[in-house]
């Protein structure tokens, strides 16, 4: 089932997020590549600036919780553990324009 993750980011974490934005981007591409990142952005506030991630991801809870065992945002204190959400959901099967 997909799960919608958001996961903000602790506070003063800009320059922590940049120094580990490569790594996470590289481990998301590993999951995009298998089918299960269906897609993610980064969350801004007013000025532009990243404050968190949202993701819409194809995997088991268990999977998501070993997946986070090793993502960069967490192992470098950028997302805040006690604001991360993550609940099922169901996207829309959108029929081609014919």
């Amino acid at each position: 089932m997909p799960f919608l993750i958001t996961a903000y980011d602790l506070p003063q974490a800009l320059d922590r997020r940049m120094a580990a934005r490569q790594a996470h981007l590289e481990a998301l591409a590993e999951l995009k590549a298998d089918g299960k990142i269906l897609y993610a952005a980064a969350l801004l506030d007013n000025a532009d600036q990243m404050i968190g991630s949202m993701l819409v991801v194809d995997l088991t809870r268990l999977e998501i919780d070993a997946w986070f065992e090793t993502e960069p945002y967490l192992q470098h204190n950028v997302w805040d553990r006690s604001r991360i959400a993550i609940v099922p959901c169901r996207p829309p099967v959108i029929p081609a324009k014919s």
